[in-house]
């Protein structure tokens, strides 16, 4: 049987978070489907799309989250922290208050979610330097300081989108694979897509395929 998107070997689930409007929707789709969305509305309450990665010969399907920024959905998104292996913690280079929200995401993160989850700080919307309010330095060093690895990337271009996503995608595999323990029933599920199983999500939430909705 032709490998396909059902047939995975992990399943890990990321989650992508930070501030409305900084690009999180339009990384998701540029990860998942190589696009971007010129016109696009900001994301209400959770979608999520999925893409499989080969990590040493093994199928690793990434379901990635894309959680709503505004403050009016936070009780909802706080829920699907719950199971999330990996975070990418987005913010825009051309808007200083994204990044001074960081801590306090870093912090709701740090309520809701395994206390080993991976942490990626992203700083998105590279293709507009004229209007850069964040220097790559000063996000390097908040990266440091918090023990986060840092990329920074355009989901307009495409550049270091697919690095970002694949070297979390690896920090965690990596961590996954040197433990060697039977995670069944957890977040990342050393499995195989078997076609008389229904596929589950054992996430804390109904699922429901990512929409033409979010922002930039």
């Amino acid at each position: 049987m032709a490998e396909s998107e059902e047939y995975y070997d992990y399943l890990f689930k990321l989650v992508l978070i930070g501030d409305s409007g900084v690009g999180k929707s339009n990384l998701l789709s540029r990860f998942t489907r190589n696009e971007f969305l010129y016109e696009s509305k900001s994301t209400i309450g959770v979608e999520f799309a999925t893409r499989n990665l080969k990590m040493e010969g093994k199928t690793v399907k990434a379901q990635i989250w894309d959680t709503a920024g505004q403050e009016r959905y936070r009780a909802i998104t706080s829920a699907y922290y719950r199971g999330a292996v990996g975070a990418l913690l987005v913010f825009d280079i051309t808007k200083r208050a994204t990044y001074d929200n960081v801590d306090r995401w870093l912090k709701e993160l740090r309520e809701h979610a395994d206390p080993d989850i991976a942490i990626m700080l992203v700083g998105n919307k590279t293709d507009q330097p004229h209007l850069r309010g964040v220097s790559t330095a000063e996000a390097q060093q908040k990266a440091r300081e918090a023990k986060l690895s840092y990329f920074e990337t355009s989901a307009l271009s495409g550049d270091n989108v697919e690095a970002s996503f694949t070297e979390l995608v690896k920090e965690i595999y990596s961590i996954a694979s040197r433990a060697q323990i039977d995670v069944a029933g957890s977040s990342w599920v050393p499995t195989q897509f078997r076609p008389d199983h229904a596929e589950s999500v054992p996430l804390g939430g109904p699922a429901k395929p990512a929409s033409n909705g979010g922002c930039c």
